[in-house]
C-alpha cells in the first residue's frame, strides 16, 4: 500500500499544472500573458524545454512575475525528472527548488505559496527527507487548508517518517550492541593477555628457581665429593699409622722372643 501511494506522490509532481496567466494582476502586460500562455500550451504537450523558453521570455518582460517563476520552476522539475535537487547550480531541479523556496515565502497569493510549499514537499519526499516533507506539506495546508492532495501527501510523509525513525532507532541499538560486543572482546583479550603475562612470569620465576636449585645442588655435590676424598685420605693415613704401630709392636715382640731364646740358663 505504501509503495502504491508513493507512486501517487511522484505523479502528483509530474502533473502539477502551470499557473494560469489570467489569475495575475490586471497590470500584467500583453507580451507576458502571451509568453505564459504559449509556455502552458507547450507544457501540456510535454514539450518542457520549449515551455521553459517561453516562461523565461515572460520573465524578461516582467522579472517579478510570480506566475512565470512558478511555471518556469515546474517546467524545470519536469526536465529534471522530479529528482532531488543537487548542489550543482546548473541542475534544473536545483534551479527549480531555489525558485520555489523564494515563492513559498514571497509569492503574492496564499494559493501560489501553498503550491510552492507543496512542490517543495514532493522534492523532499523524493529525497527521503521525510521530516522536511512533513513540515512543507503542513505549511502548504496552512496557506490553503482545502488542498486535499497536500493533506494526503502529509499523511504519507508522516508514515514514512515514522518508519525512518524506527529504522534509525534499530540501527542505533545495533550499533550500541556491536560496540558493547567490541568492548567485551577487548576486555577478554586484555584479560587473556594479562593471564598470559602472569603465567609467563610464573614460568620464568620457576625456571630461575630451578636453575638456582640446580646450581646449589651442583655446588653441594662438589663439596661432598671433596670431603669424601679428604675423609678417605685421612682414613688411609690412619690405617697406615695403625699398621706401622702393629708392625713395630710385632717386630719388638719378635726381638724379645729371640732374646729370651738365646739366654743361657
Amino acid at each position: 500500500m505504501i509503495k502504491r501511494l508513493f507512486i501517487v506522490i511522484l505523479l502528483s509532481l509530474t502533473v502539477t499544472t502551470t499557473w494560469a496567466a489570467d489569475d495575475q494582476q490586471p497590470t500584467t502586460v500583453k507580451k507576458e500573458r502571451n509568453h505564459i500562455r504559449a509556455g502552458n500550451n507547450l507544457f501540456h504537450k510535454k514539450r518542457y524545454a520549449e515551455a521553459e523558453v517561453e516562461y523565461r521570455k515572460a520573465l524578461q518582460v516582467a522579472p517579478q512575475s510570480a506566475v512565470a517563476q512558478f511555471n518556469l520552476a515546474t517546467s524545470l522539475l519536469m526536465q529534471g525528472g522530479g529528482a532531488a535537487g543537487q548542489d550543482d547550480k546548473n541542475n534544473p531541479v536545483k534551479q527549480a527548488a531555489d525558485m520555489l523556496t523564494d515563492l513559498a515565502k514571497h509569492a503574492p497569493t496564499k494559493s501560489l505559496r501553498s503550491k510552492a510549499n507543496y512542490d517543495l514537499g514532493n522534492l523532499a519526499y523524493s529525497s527521503q527527507q521525510y521530516a522536511q516533507a512533513v513540515e512543507l506539506y503542513k505549511q502548504a495546508l496552512r496557506e490553503d487548508p482545502s488542498d486535499d492532495q497536500a493533506r494526503y501527501n502529509l499523511r504519507l510523509a508522516q508514515l514514512k517518517l515514522k518508519d525512518q525513525q524506527k529504522q534509525q532507532q534499530n540501527q542505533d541499538k545495533n550499533q550500541d550492541k556491536n560496540q558493547n560486543k567490541d568492548k567485551d572482546k577487548d576486555k577478554d583479550k586484555q584479560d587473556q593477555d594479562k593471564q598470559k603475562q602472569d603465567q609467563d612470569k610464573q614460568d620464568q620465576q620457576k625456571q630461575n628457581q630451578d636453575q638456582q636449585k640446580q646450581q646449589q645442588q651442583q655446588q653441594q655435590g662438589g663439596m661432598s665429593q671433596q670431603n669424601a676424598e679428604q675423609v678417605l685420605k685421612t682414613m688411609q693415613n690412619q690405617e697406615n699409622a695403625t699398621q706401622q704401630r702393629i708392625n713395630a709392636a710385632r717386630a719388638q715382640q719378635e726381638r724379645r722372643e729371640r732374646a729370651r731364646t738365646n739366654r743361657k740358663w
